[in-house]
């Protein structure tokens, strides 16, 4: 009895070996912790917020740096030498005023000479040379206007040309920059328009303004005729 008890208790002791052999060593069993997994994905999800968040500052600079760009970049269109060119040629045709320029000191010396005072009260002989140059002061100044009114004309098709290169350029303008520059090119172009306008009616004036003095000195040296001839 005591030998088949013996053998009993060898065969328990071999199946444990045998089952501990094949179950592995025991810190191999793994723990699942659901407030530890918790943590970790919480911790996950806020580095991802943090990475979007960065993502999307680097797109907005780089947005920024894009119309930073656009707005220094200037207009690839400049209309100014056009304008210079048709200003000038308007001024020099008010340079080219005949007889009688465009300065204070001519024409009151001129007046004195031809309009007014001893002009119209001379001999005959003098009466009659100043009524001439007064004819030619007229005639000149009517020339000059029609002159003057020519190059205008002349100036509106390079006008209506830059103006529609302005406009077009400032509607694509790709920034600030260019839509600038393009409102300042249309304000110079305006400004050119408005000096030609001024130098047509002064111009005008100018012719009216000799014809009208003409005019009065012919009633003045009739009136002298007539009070010579009486007087004789």
């Amino acid at each position: 009895m005591i030998r088949s008890a013996y053998y009993r208790s060898m065969a328990v002791a071999m199946a444990s070996v045998a089952l501990l052999s094949f179950a592995g060593p025991a810190a191999a069993i793994t723990v699942y912790d659901p407030a530890n997994y918790a943590s970790n994905v919480l911790q996950a999800a806020r580095a991802l917020q943090q990475i979007n968040n960065q993502i999307t500052q680097i797109q907005q600079q780089a947005t920024s740096l894009v119309n930073d760009a656009k707005n220094l970049t200037s207009l690839p269109l400049s209309t100014l030498s056009v304008l210079e060119q048709q200003v000038q040629q308007t001024r020099q045709l008010l340079g080219q005023a005949q007889r009688i320029a465009y300065d204070v000191q001519t024409i009151q010396q001129t007046f004195s000479n031809r309009y007014k005072g001893s002009a119209l009260t001379g001999s005959h002989e003098q009466m009659v040379t100043n009524a001439n140059a007064r004819w030619e002061d007229s005639v000149g100044a009517l020339e000059d206007a029609l002159k003057v009114q020519a190059g205008v004309v002349g100036n509106i098709d390079g006008t209506r040309s830059s103006m529609n290169s302005l406009v077009t350029a400032s509607q694509s303008a790709t920034g600030a920059l260019q839509a600038t520059q393009a409102g300042n090119q249309l304000l110079a172009l305006q400004s050119q328009q408005l000096a030609d306008l001024t130098a047509v009616v002064a111009a005008q004036g100018r012719a009216q303004a000799l014809e009208s003095a003409r005019q009065t000195a012919i009633e003045a040296e009739a009136r002298e005729r007539f009070r010579r001839f009486m007087g004789n």
